[in-house]
């Protein structure tokens, strides 16, 4: 994966000479925080060696420099998924690739269903940790120890002063926010009513079906993460309702604005 990584930094260097200290995931729920970019040059996923292709209708694929609040800046404008035929090598190469480039921090998003009866759809939740139920790992296979180590400590996996930062700055601005654990199911279908007892018995209040792979491999390549995620529907057991990719895609609409202003402020603490 390494040499992989090096080619697709090749060919972006070739492109802009940005150093970003910054990485961010535009999930589902932040795809708008692209209109605070001061955007010097995009890039699309097709073009750069060995990126996988979006496959997932809205997710743009392209890879977006710029500057944030001041901040120079790497975003993924549309990230990739196990549902989508990826192994977890593929969906985390953008990661090592953002590493090579210079990033130290990464802000993650995410569309999630709520499990914690606390929860109400629009609501936001900060990542403090995570369960991973995805059947692969993006460090399984050989090891190269100038990456990282072989068994990676998950210790204040979604670093704690990151985390200390978003709720202060959301204090500041008035906005509502929770915090909670986050799992990761392989998807692409929604959970059955007693699966989602289950995870809710196994400790988790948010379930989606990325983020955990990112994670891991920031954490390995010691990238401080910061994780937040937009409650999109609810899956509390036994009060189930039907719910549609739409209505899904229009709750995080919704929330939308208030995650890009914490965001925003941040990076601006940054």
């Amino acid at each position: 994966m390494k040499n992989r990584a090096a080619q697709a930094v090749a060919y972006i260097r070739k492109h802009t000479k940005t150093r970003p200290r910054i990485g961010i995931i535009l999930g589902s729920g932040l795809g708008k925080l692209i209109k605070a970019i001061g955007i010097e040059k995009s890039i699309p996923y097709d073009n750069i060696p060995h990126f996988p292709a979006a496959t997932v209708e809205f997710h743009k694929g392209r890879l977006i420099f710029g500057t944030l609040e001041k901040q120079k800046i790497v975003a993924m404008q549309g990230r990739f998924h196990y549902y989508e035929g990826y192994d977890a090598r593929d969906i985390v190469l953008p990661v090592l690739v953002m590493k090579l480039l210079g990033i130290r921090i990464l802000i993650i998003s995410n569309a999630s269903g709520g499990l914690n009866p606390d929860f109400r759809a629009g609501d936001l939740m900060l990542i403090k940790d995570h369960i991973n139920l995805l059947p692969d790992n993006p460090l399984r296979g050989k090891n190269d120890p100038k990456l990282g180590p072989r068994f990676p400590d998950m210790y204040d996996c979604y670093n704690s002063k990151l985390i200390k930062l978003a709720e202060k700055v959301a204090r500041e601005r008035k906005i509502p926010l929770k915090k909670g654990v986050y799992v990761a199911v392989p998807g692409p279908n929604l959970e059955t009513n007693a699966e989602y007892r289950f995870l809710r018995i196994i400790g988790a209040d948010a379930v989606g079906m990325s983020t955990v792979p990112e994670v891991l491999m920031a954490r390995y390549l010691k990238i401080r993460v910061l994780g937040m995620s937009v409650i999109t529907d609810m899956g509390v057991a036994d009060s189930v309702k039907p719910v549609s990719i739409v209505k899904i895609l229009k709750a995080a609409a919704s929330a939308e604005p208030r995650l890009t202003r914490i965001v925003q402020g941040v990076v601006d603490h940054l």
